[in-house]
């Protein structure tokens, strides 16, 4: 009776910050994970208030140029012939990546780090697990890019559209408000003139009573 060995997906690795060697990472929960150690092949609960947890894949490696993604480092061992050195030898580790990936910045890839990489290559190979990153179906990438072109659109042409609403009534407003200011003084200006002739027409007719009264004194 054959078995189907069903290899496991790299972007299932992970590596838990206090722990030795690279786990798969089998679900997730709000206070931890549970994982599968690639090493003993055992698996155990680990919690997050403790650990931090790293996918291999997010993982990037600083260089003389720009980061560039783990896969890259671990791809160009997988294709040098070098001899992987001895973890615990630092000046051998230093003189392998130069060879391997002379770009790396040895300022500020520590040699801790160079021995990680190395052991977790060991690790990986070991599994038979294929170094690579996930790739999203070409159809479902365009379908993101069109997504997310609309959403950036949208709150530009709804602005635009809102602008063009408020405006008319804010000319409308300003029309009106030239009618009213023009309108006001045509009409202030008959009713302060009547009330003029009105108060100085008794004036003018007691001055004519006045003399008249005196003269039949007289």
């Amino acid at each position: 009776m054959s078995h189907k060995i069903i290899s496991m997906e790299y972007n299932k690795v992970i590596a838990v910050t206090g722990l030795p060697g690279l786990f798969e990472l089998l679900s997730s929960k709000s206070d931890g994970a549970i994982v599968r150690s690639l090493d003993d092949k055992s698996t155990r609960f680990v919690s997050s208030r403790i650990h931090n947890f790293s996918h291999l894949e997010s993982i990037e490696i600083y260089t003389v140029r720009e980061n560039v993604n783990l896969v890259d480092v671990l791809k160009a061992m997988e294709a040098s012939s070098e001899k992987l050195p001895d973890d615990k030898d630092n000046a051998a580790l230093k003189a392998y990546f130069t060879k391997v990936y002379p770009d790396l910045d040895f300022a500020r890839v520590y040699s801790s780090d160079l021995k990680k990489m190395v052991k977790w290559f060991s690790v990986l190979k070991a599994n038979d697990i294929e170094i690579k990153l996930t790739e999203e179906p070409e159809e479902e990438a365009a379908e993101a890019e069109v997504e997310t072109v609309e959403v950036e659109k949208a709150p530009a042409k709804a602005k635009k559209e809102k602008a063009e609403e408020k405006a008319p009534v804010k000319e409308k407003k300003a029309v009106k408000k030239e009618e009213e200011e023009e309108e006001k003084p045509k009409k202030a200006a008959p009713k302060k003139k009547a009330e003029k002739e009105e108060k100085a027409a008794p004036k003018k007719k007691e001055a004519e009573e006045k003399p008249k009264k005196a003269a039949k004194k007289k």
